[in-house]
């Protein structure tokens, strides 16, 4: 029986590795990989894909686009998405769209291999080598899926308290200076007022703060989604911090097997602009590792930023917890 022609698709090379690694050690297949959308939909152009393996959160062409691509040019491939956005709304969404199955990421091998299996895709030729191990990863890669993945349970968990679908960003790794910090905290301010809830956090000698800022204007909107009559302004952005906060941190802390305790959340500023925050609290930031990303909420004029601010001495410890996915 003839090999059968496998596309996987994700911007993050360590995603692509994962995939790589989880598939059926007995599957004779012809394995290429694309880090765009716009690279697989002109791979699946030129003919002869059988299998798309297909990440939902990529730049200039997400994983939706990519199947409604697909169906417009009716371009024949069958595709299981494998995502980090595990929102019920997400799973309806892509199997409306015409993809066969969805596997949340990291993609579990028994199951990648049991829906593989279910849609008949296995064949019984024994492969002659083992799957390969794919490429080196560097650390920023690698934890930033390690982030994607807790980022979309995060949202999930959101999703379903709010009643909304949550539009999910790629998130954003980098070791900034104090400066640096403020600059990106200032470009997610845009000059609106702020409050800023911040929580603690601490285990396995890595240490952080987590920084979710709400913009004062969309504060009541959010209060009327959470439908209680009864919440006071802070209480509601205390409850929907911890919440947040909690969520990415467990998603963190489950991969890189550590246990996070948390502090309990903290307004550093209310109606405060982005320069008085910076100013309160620039000791503390003198440089970390900031993960930052923007929750949006569908058919609502509702966003918030959530920055991981992990101190420079976790960094190496951090290094040495991805180094199993890395190498």
């Amino acid at each position: 029986m003839a090999a059968v022609s496998l596309l996987i698709c994700d911007d993050s090379s360590l995603a692509r590795k994962q995939l790589l690694q989880a598939l059926p050690a007995g599957w004779s297949v012809e394995v290429s990989q694309a880090a765009t959308g716009l690279e697989a939909l002109e791979r699946i152009r030129q003919g002869g894909v059988e299998v798309l393996l297909l990440d939902l959160t990529m730049p200039e062409l997400d994983g939706y686009q990519v199947l409604a691509q697909l169906r417009e040019e009716r371009l024949s491939c069958k595709t299981i998405v494998i995502s980090a956005d595990v929102q019920d709304e997400a799973v309806r969404r892509v199997l409306e769209l015409g993809a066969l199955a969805f596997i949340r990421k990291p993609a579990d091998p028994v199951h990648l291999h049991q829906t593989l299996a279910s849609l008949g895709l296995l064949n019984d030729l024994p492969a002659l080598v083992g799957r390969s191990k794919g490429e080196s990863i560097g650390f920023r890669d690698a934890f930033r899926e390690v982030v994607n993945v807790a980022m979309g349970r995060a949202a999930a968990l959101l999703a379903r308290v709010l009643g909304v679908f949550i539009q999910l960003p790629i998130p954003n790794v980098n070791l900034l200076e104090v400066g640096e910090l403020h600059m990106a905290l200032a470009d997610a301010a845009r000059g609106e007022t702020l409050t800023a809830v911040c929580q603690g956090y601490i285990g396995g000698g890595i240490a952080g703060e987590a920084l979710l800022l709400f913009h004062d204007s969309e504060v009541a909107d959010m209060a009327r989604l959470m439908r209680r009559q009864d919440y006071r302004e802070m209480e509601m952005l205390l409850d929907l911090s911890s919440l947040l906060i909690s969520a990415c941190l467990s998603g963190i802390a489950e991969q890189i097997e550590v246990v996070f305790s948390q502090g309990h959340p903290q307004v550093l500023g209310q109606h405060a602009s982005i320069d008085e925050l910076i100013r309160l609290n620039s000791e503390r930031w003198k440089k970390t590792l900031a993960v930052e990303f923007s929750y949006s909420l569908e058919g609502h004029d509702i966003h918030f930023d959530l920055l991981l601010l992990f101190t420079e001495d976790s960094v190496e410890l951090l290094r040495r917890k991805l180094a199993y996915l890395m190498d």
